[in-house]
């Protein structure tokens, strides 16, 4: 079955040994899905929980994985990169990566949701997704992303864009 193919934004992210996991992550999602799209790469505070600063970025990737295929696919490569499961939802990371939208799909069940609402609440996943698709229309909010990150009221304050070798 030849299946169309759609646009995913991912949000990737790591505090844990970050040089080597997202650098690993980019590597094994360019040989997935061929074409990746990268956005600059940002440096945050650790949110919910006192722990190492994060290594922050957004990607997009064409695929003919469903969404819930797509989150399987990401939880593995979680995984294959010492991701533990039996940890609170705010803690350290080896490497993170999400589905953020996924075409203009709105999803909502016990594994996924989308557009994932995190892209609206914090700067550490905004600003990466604005400054990858500044005209991308966010689904639900019907704005967008540079407008939604220049009317952005959060807190900015630790975000500060890196150097990163991608």
């Amino acid at each position: 079955m030849n299946r169309a193919t759609s646009k995913a934004y991912l949000g990737i992210g790591s505090n844990l040994d970050v040089e080597r996991n997202i650098c690993s992550g980019a590597d094994a999602l360019r040989e997935t899905f061929g074409e990746v799209h990268f956005s600059p790469v940002y440096r945050s505070a650790a949110v919910g929980f006192t722990g190492g600063d994060f290594i922050n970025l957004a990607a997009c990737i064409t695929t003919r994985l469903q969404p819930l295929e797509l989150k399987d696919y990401l939880n593995a490569l979680e995984n294959r990169h010492g991701r533990l499961r039996n940890t609170p939802k705010f803690s350290d990371r080896t490497l993170d990566v999400d589905i953020l939208l996924y075409d203009d799909l709105y999803l909502h069940c016990p594994a996924l949701v989308l557009p994932r609402p995190e892209v609206l609440h914090y700067a550490h996943v905004l600003k990466p997704l604005a400054d990858l698709a500044p005209e991308l229309i966010h689904p639900a909010a019907r704005r967008r992303m540079d407008e939604l990150w220049g009317n952005f009221t959060g807190d900015r304050s630790s975000l500060v864009r890196v150097d990163f070798p991608l």
